[in-house]
């Protein structure tokens, strides 16, 4: 008996999701625990794997669209299953179309020429495909597609597509070998002055639930920041020792990390949470890690970071930010932080404020060890230094205890030895 397959909701959060790439295609067998496709969430792709065995028998939305969490998605059933009438009453039940509408793909470079005058012959270079897509030379291509693309630098203009309506697919960018034609292909095309040129490309569902929290975040909690420099020249030194260690290997964003976590076992108020109707003090310690991604921003979680050494602290970073840029993160990984570490030293950045990763109380921006002269025992003299800014909430965290958190934290920043204990 054919069975109806709904858009999973894969997070807690998620309101509707993406088909990425569909891993299945009608009348294939399935088997429970087959991957069926890959879904984009808003704060991932995922797997979506079958429940049920059978046959595919239909796929209600194609690689690129997107619909609301239980919309239909599929429908696994005995080979040769007759589903016109099961898509009919759902439909009918549920108050919706099959055909969802299409999520709106990337748009290449759009250029305005609704003035015909002024324009000048000239010879322009421009990659272009042998057989373009029919739609108006706007090039259809699957998330997935794209983003494969942009990894090997590979313009989907050249690349001919076998999906629906000449669709871009996974498939298509994997198997396409860039050729001397392709890539040398000379047009002459009309060079117009005052033309507008631009480029829009639809938001994604990670995107939007970042901005969102983002602006609920600094719109809500009434945010005020406090910045303290630290000496870093025993810090460096000591990671130099311990780097000698065997197997051993630890940056300077993972002694932070541990510096924070046993900072705030001592200042458990800046490890709390604000609630409408109560304000929680973890007495335990979870520290979120930003993560830049091609999406945005997502915050993988260390649970008991302060149970940890440096060296597990910074191996789990480090596959967690591997995974979260290939949106291999699962939900649960970005869920259940008391406090959050941003870190943008390593592009230069000296100092900057963050935004709190509600519903926590604060946040900690990190930036880069800068050398500068400064003043020892009464002399000038050359010093690394960082700056690092807390962004507390005043609901939960006020001046004094903001100020204070930071004090221990620039006592274990600048002796690590006592964080080895």
């Amino acid at each position: 008996m054919a069975e109806i397959i709904t858009m999973p909701r894969l997070s807690d959060t998620m309101t509707e999701g993406v088909v990425a790439q569909w891993l299945k295609k009608v009348g294939d067998k399935i088997s429970e625990g087959d991957i069926l496709a890959e879904i984009e969430t808003d704060k991932a792709t995922m797997e979506f794997e079958s429940f049920n065995e059978g046959t595919l028998l239909h796929i209600g939305l194609k690689e690129g669209e997107s619909a609301p969490v239980d919309s239909l998605l599929a429908i696994i059933g005995d080979e040769g299953e007759n589903v016109e009438a099961l898509i009919k009453d759902f439909n009918q039940s549920h108050n919706a179309s099959v055909e969802t509408p299409k999520k709106e793909e990337t748009k290449t470079v759009v250029e305005n020429n609704s003035s015909k005058e002024n324009t000048v012959e000239a010879p322009v270079q421009v990659n272009v495909s042998q057989e373009q897509t029919s739609t108006g030379g706007r090039i259809v291509a699957s998330p997935l597609a794209k983003k494969i693309a942009s990894e090997k630098g590979i313009n989907l203009a050249n690349i001919k597509g076998t999906g629906d309506n000449g669709r871009v697919v996974k498939r298509d960018v994997e198997n396409f070998t860039p050729s001397a034609t392709s890539a040398n292909t000379t047009i002459t095309q009309p060079v117009i002055s005052g033309q507008e040129n631009f480029e829009e490309s639809t938001n994604s569902q990670m995107r939007k639930t970042i901005a969102r929290r983002l602006a609920e975040s600094k719109f809500t909690a009434p945010h005020y920041y406090l910045m303290l420099e630290i000496d870093m020249d025993n810090a460096i030194a000591s990671r130099k020792a311990i780097n000698e260690l065997p197997e051993t290997k630890v940056s300077f964003n993972d002694l932070v990390v541990k510096a924070s976590a046993m900072a705030l076992k001592k200042h458990p108020k800046v490890n709390s949470q604000w609630f409408e109707d109560k304000t929680r003090i973890n007495h335990y310690v979870n520290i979120g890690v930003a993560v830049a991604v091609e999406d945005g921003l997502v915050v993988p979680v260390i649970p008991f970071t302060d149970q940890k050494s440096m060296t597990q602290i910074g191996a789990e970073v480090k596959d967690l930010a591997i995974r979260a840029k290939s949106k291999k993160l699962t939900p649960a990984e970005m869920e259940g932080s008391t406090f959050t570490v941003s870190n943008l030293g390593m592009f230069g950045i000296s100092e900057f404020t963050s935004i709190i990763n509600q519903p926590n109380s604060a946040i900690l921006s990190v930036g880069a060890i800068v050398q500068k002269p400064v003043v020892k025992n009464g002399e000038i003299v050359v010093g690394n230094t960082m700056k690092v800014t807390l962004a507390c909430d005043h609901r939960t965290v006020d001046g004094a205890t903001g100020s204070a958190f930071l004090q221990t934290l620039k006592q274990y920043i600048e002796n690590p030895v006592t964080m080895l204990a």
